[in-house]
């Protein structure tokens, strides 16, 4: 019934109210005016009832935002007390003009309706009414008849017009309020699914450098542990690659929190001129991987497709590093149209895990070559795990 609106809305529209009933109402009456202060000074009617219906009307124009039924009720119920008063058209029924805009704008859906016919149905009650009213003490013929009607049927085409322009303005208000709450709601659900896409995409890159890192910083640890009692030198050496790699890690952290505060192209990203990097730090974990690349690149990739190869390649090795043997195969090849990533390593009997919600690391290489317009593939064969890409960098000929 009532609708939730500021107490400064409420405000206006009641101070609106009582200027329109003030200039509609009070008008006519002065003196000198003729019209109604003449009616009202032959006895056709008393003041009172005048002002009575006046305050009913603009009452219901007082409220029509806040409750567009209550309002329409009430604007009919002075309409029928106007009728049953014999006033004539007076300008106070401007306020019905209101009620009809506001139950368009801001009624529901079945008041919307109920407001159009109110708008057409009112008009005709009312031009009939107000067409017999002037002209019914002046039938006494077959022409007097003929007045009657012509001045009823204008009369509620005037009204008609009037009110259902005023339901329309409404109703066009009405679209306007959509189009504009449907905007906000696309704004918010575009700010939301970029909300998303950067968590996922931190989630990525943290995975991707940290991940790797600390494969590499375990595998090393490991080693110098076995290696302490019996080499010394060598648990030096794991223990200079393990501060070695940190520092790189905690280098890449740096910059991706570089990147959060500001855009993700902020900042270096890997290219293929790392993967040499990549590969020394994946040797000094113990694996020496078997590199293969056939046929060279034609020129100079896109960024973003050397991007998707380093961090596909840098996640490969990694679950390699963690679930492999020291047996790695890795091939790539640059085709006119595309790039074919393959990387192969034997398991070592571990489970190895599966595209699913806990494999962050196969996910993060899916979603790497989908950026692109690529796919991948991360299964297991027999006793081998083989990861295969493919990453289109351009027309084919």
């Amino acid at each position: 019934m009532f609708r939730p609106i500021s107490r400064a809305w409420l405000v206006v529209d009641i101070i609106g109210a009582v200027v329109g009933f003030a200039l509609t109402a009070a008008v006519p009456l002065a003196p000198g005016s003729g019209g109604l202060s003449v009616w009202i000074a032959d006895g056709g009617w008393s003041t009172a009832a005048y002002i009575v219906v006046g305050a009913i009307i603009w009452g219901a124009a007082a409220i029509a935002r806040l409750s567009p039924a209550l309002a329409l009720s009430i604007a009919w119920v002075g309409a029928i007390l106007q009728m049953a008063a014999g006033l004539p058209p007076v300008p106070f029924d401007f306020g019905v003009l209101v009620v009809l805009f506001a139950t368009a704008a801001w009624g529901s859906t079945r008041l919307l309706w109920f407001g159009g016919a109110s708008a057409l149905g009112g008009g005709v009650i009312g031009g009939a009414y107000f067409g017999v009213a002037w002209t019914g003490e002046l039938i006494t013929d077959a022409a007097s008849v003929m007045r009657a009607a012509l001045t009823s049927v204008l009369l509620g085409s005037l009204f008609v017009l009037a009110m259902v322009m005023s339901w329309g303005a409404g109703l066009l208000w009405r679209v306007i309020l959509r189009g504009r709450a449907t905007e906000v709601a696309k704004a918010q659900a575009e700010m939301l699914a970029a909300e998303e896409q950067e968590r996922v995409r931190i989630a990525r890159d943290m995975h991707d450098i940290v991940a790797h890192s600390l494969a590499v910083v375990i595998a090393q640890a490991d080693g110098a542990r076995y290696a302490a009692a019996t080499r010394p030198e060598m648990a030096t050496e794991a223990l200079g690659t393990i501060a070695q790699t940190a520092r790189g890690a905690l280098s890449d952290v740096r910059m991706l929190l570089t990147q959060l505060r500001h855009r993700q192209g902020d900042g270096p990203q890997p290219t293929l001129a790392d993967l040499e990097t990549l590969f020394a730090q994946v040797r000094n974990a113990g694996i020496e991987p078997r590199i293969t690349v056939d046929p060279m690149p034609p020129g100079e990739p896109p960024g973003a497709i050397q991007l998707a190869v380093y961090r596909i390649l840098q996640e490969a090795l990694t679950n390699a590093i963690r679930h492999g043997d020291g047996a790695v195969d890795v091939h790539l090849a640059w085709l006119p149209d595309r790039v074919e990533v393959q990387v192969r390593n034997t398991v070592a009997g571990a489970p190895v895990p599966q595209l699913g919600p806990s494999g962050h690391g196969l996910i993060g290489m899916r979603e790497r070559a989908q950026l692109v317009g690529g796919n991948l593939q991360a299964e297991r064969r027999g006793t081998q795990f083989v990861v295969h890409g493919s990453l289109p960098i351009g027309e084919a000929p």
